[in-house]
């Protein structure tokens, strides 16, 4: 396994002078929906730069790290200014029913449309629309939770320039949300939760449900978590050859650390590192207490964990030696 490497705030680089910056609108047309999203570039940069495209997590999120449910984060936002900052280009995109992407006819939407591999297509999508464009030298794929195992496909799929996970899962999601129940559940849904995830992962929809199990389970997310689970993060990361780099945070309690390894076990031509105290939202938090550590993910005015950043610009741009 390649050695991991801790980032600490005092072992950063002095933080470059900012960088002007320019938006602008990109978009990507699929059968059925127009996906809208925004490209953020560095001026006054000579020659072609390496581009971004950065994966947003689960549910109806949008290029900023937003989710349609009422989660304001910001956090992707945040992101792609900062590494726009170090003079690489990011685009990012407003998932489908998020934002400003919209089906062009709600007709023509079909159950295709609303399942994991279709997610991964637009991913696809985008990538070759960056590797057209001559602006930019090379195209490298981030994915944040969710996002990272489309990324790691998509990365495959349309021989991206190389793929960064971040907060992504090493194991079948089926199993990734059993671990999660255990601890969040409470003990008279728990066996009734486990049974619906090994029927979804057996390929078969439950049709009855506890009505407070309805949320999670309901028949559209019945539907997409089966598609999802048809993938496994270990088989899709060894698919990719491309160079990997894997970031995970030590204080994340929604994915482990031991997710983190697993992908790098499967890829141990990888770099991993992992950011101290690093929350699922990619911001710090020393403490221990779960409610605490969940104010970061609406902690808007809160800055990225130290090393973050400099882990991405380091590999997607790396400094001369």
């Amino acid at each position: 396994m390649n050695r991991i490497i801790f980032f600490t705030f005092f072992l950063m680089a002095a933080c470059p002078a900012v960088l002007a910056q320019t938006d602008e609108p990109i978009q990507l047309k699929t059968d059925a929906f127009l996906l809208d999203g925004t490209l953020t570039l560095p001026v006054n940069t000579t020659g072609p730069v390496p581009v971004v495209l950065l994966l947003a997590g689960s549910g109806p999120t949008d290029r900023d790290g937003n989710s349609g449910l009422g989660l304001i984060t910001n956090v992707h936002k945040m992101l792609a200014d900062s590494l726009v900052n170090r003079g690489m280009a990011v685009a990012r995109y407003d998932k489908r029913g998020a934002g400003k992407s919209k089906a062009t006819d709600v007709k023509k939407v079909t159950p295709a449309d609303r399942l994991f591999d279709a997610v991964i297509e637009d991913a696809v999508g985008f990538i070759r629309l960056l590797q057209g464009d001559k602006r930019f030298s090379k195209v490298f794929v981030v994915g944040h939770s969710e996002g990272s195992q489309v990324g790691m496909v998509a990365a495959q799929a349309a021989n991206a320039s190389g793929f960064v996970s971040i907060a992504g899962i090493g194991r079948n999601i089926a199993d990734v949300m059993k671990s999660q129940f255990a601890y969040a559940m409470p003990d008279s849904l728990k066996s009734e939760s486990y049974r619906i995830l090994e029927s979804l992962k057996a390929g078969h929809a439950v049709s009855t449900t506890s009505p407070a199990l309805m949320k999670v389970f309901r028949p559209s997310s019945q539907t997409y978590l089966i598609s999802w689970m048809k993938h496994d993060p270990v088989t899709d990361i060894k698919a990719y050859r491309g160079p990997v780099l894997i970031i995970q945070g030590t204080n994340d309690f929604q994915v482990a650390v031991k997710e983190a390894e697993l992908l790098n076990a499967a890829r141990p031509d990888a770099r991993l590192v992992l950011i101290p105290s690093m929350t699922h939202m990619l911001r710090t938090y020393e403490g221990k207490e779960q409610s605490e550590n969940a104010k970061t993910y609406t902690a808007v005015t809160q800055s990225l964990s130290p090393g973050l950043v400099p882990a991405i610009a380091q590999f997607v741009k790396p400094s001369p030696h």
